[in-house]
């Protein structure tokens, strides 16, 4: 018996010792260790209670590290193949040969996922981030991370990346706020639905603007507000329509989504005066106010009223990426303890991963000359998309937008006497094209037609074979 064990101790170092391992593979060199370890335990049953050699020494017969090797170890140990002897090494256990092998995975093909359309809007060009930059961003952040990073997490957000948003407002908004006023959420929805719950209270009304994100709408519907629509003009929603019995008013006054217009100061004022009036709240979206391409912005609604009757929404998808679902909003000192309460009660939806690495980001002032750089093509692309179009500009109103990433083109009466912007819409997405209609925004009666046409996402390459497709389709 003792001869027996011998040999079959003999036999298993020599297949042990005879394991071929590859490093030019696509498999790590761990992996492959592992599968052959696994196969000649499960293909042997005779080998049960032998003894593997130590992690040292097949290291040096296989030529890879004894970290490799006890890494190998130490999975078929957790997967009940092996077992250690204190003090004697490790074994194969007993009466394994029952225990089939893992089933080799199928191959599973990656899901294809449909690349955005042109003329899609809302879309920042994601290639244009530095990449490396942030990985190391990241790295930095995560490699020996702040202790207060893995401690109990504020529900208002990491507190430098709050910080740091609060610098940036003050420089490019002219808004200046205090890092504690600012809420980090994981974008618009939750700002408006938070400040729905908790600011505004169920079974009030508050007025939007008509065309609007069609998301705000939801948003109160879902959380028993009551919407009042009030249809904007050239210059902008009136506040002279607003509900008299409204508690709040949601308004993009930097730049009108989706019509691209700006509240001028007159009806700022007025907008402030209201709030003052009535103790109403003023929920202003300020959602691409950076890309700015003439001129001086005007200031933000809530800098000019000092943080008193406004709430500030702010989000990164439309200067980082979609993907980041990294929002924030700025709300006056006396509501921040509301919002910290219901925050503490139904917790925090923004990740926290991000954070400390965007701060740095925004911290290095990498931020910023990102935001530039991005400004220089999005004004670029704007011009060459406008001069595609020059085509039709019998059928639509073509005119340069001083900021965004997208265009507003009205239909000309001739155009509109035949047709509609949801038809051309539809007529558009059999070409592959995403062409948004401006009617779709609108609730109210006697829709305004026109044309939404995103150009910060694609190349002048795919604007202009876009444009053609466009234009083929107004035609005919």
């Amino acid at each position: 018996m003792a001869n027996s064990l011998k040999k079959y101790q003999s036999n298993l170092d020599s297949e042990l010792f005879a394991l071929s391992l590859d490093p030019d593979e696509k498999t790590a060199l761990q992996m492959q260790l592992l599968e052959g370890l696994r196969s000649i335990i499960v293909s042997s049953p005779k080998y049960a209670g032998a003894r593997l050699p130590a992690s040292r020494m097949l290291s040096a017969e296989l030529s890879v590290s004894r970290t490799t090797v006890q890494a190998a170890y130490d999975q078929l140990i957790s997967e009940g193949y092996l077992i250690t002897r204190q003090g004697s090494g490790t074994f194969i256990a007993e009466n394994v040969s029952h225990l089939a092998p893992p089933r080799p995975r199928a191959k599973i093909s990656r899901y294809k996922v449909d690349s955005w359309l042109p003329f899609q809007t809302g879309l920042p060009d994601t290639s244009l981030m530095p990449h490396a930059l942030w990985a190391r961003h990241l790295d930095r952040a995560w490699r020996r991370p702040d202790p207060e990073l893995l401690a109990r997490a504020d529900p208002l957000g990491w507190y430098p990346l709050r910080a740091a948003i609060s610098d940036h407002l003050a420089t490019w908004r002219n808004l200046n706020c205090a890092p504690e006023q600012i809420i980090i959420t994981s974008g618009a929805w939750e700002s408006l639905e938070l400040i729905c719950r908790t600011l505004i209270g169920e079974g009030n009304t508050v007025t939007v603007e008509d065309p609007c994100w069609h998301k705000t709408r939801d948003v109160l519907s879902l959380t028993g507000l009551t919407e009042h629509s009030a249809r904007i003009d050239h210059d902008g929603l009136n506040p002279a329509n607003i509900s008299h019995n409204s508690a709040a008013v949601i308004v993009t006054p930097s730049r009108h989504y989706p019509t691209g217009r700006s509240l001028p100061m007159p009806r700022r004022i007025s907008l402030l005066d209201w709030a003052d009036r009535v103790g109403g709240l003023i929920i202003e979206d300020d959602y691409d106010s950076e890309f700015r391409y003439q001129g001086y912005p005007l200031p933000s609604l809530s800098g000019l009223d000092g943080l008193q009757h406004t709430l500030y929404l702010g989000s990164f998808s439309k200067l980082i990426s979609t993907a980041l679902r990294i929002g924030y909003m700025v709300v006056p000192k006396r509501l921040v303890d509301k919002a910290r309460a219901y925050l503490e009660q139904v917790g925090p939806r923004a990740s926290l991963i991000p954070q400390p690495a965007l701060a740095a980001f925004m911290q290095s002032g990498d931020f910023a000359i990102h935001l530039r750089r991005m400004r220089r093509i999005y004004v670029q692309r704007q011009s060459h998309l406008i001069s595609e179009l020059r085509a039709v500009e019998d059928l639509l109103e073509i005119h340069p937008d001083v900021a965004g990433m997208h265009l507003c083109l009205p239909l000309k009466p001739g155009l509109a006497a035949r047709t509609t912007d949801q038809g051309i819409s539809r007529l558009a997405r059999q070409q592959r094209l995403s062409v948004g209609a401006l009617s779709a925004h609108c609730v109210l009666p006697t829709k305004q037609q026109a044309l939404l046409l995103g150009y910060a996402a694609f190349d002048n390459e795919v604007l202009t074979k876009a444009a053609s497709k466009l234009c083929h389709v107004l035609r005919d």
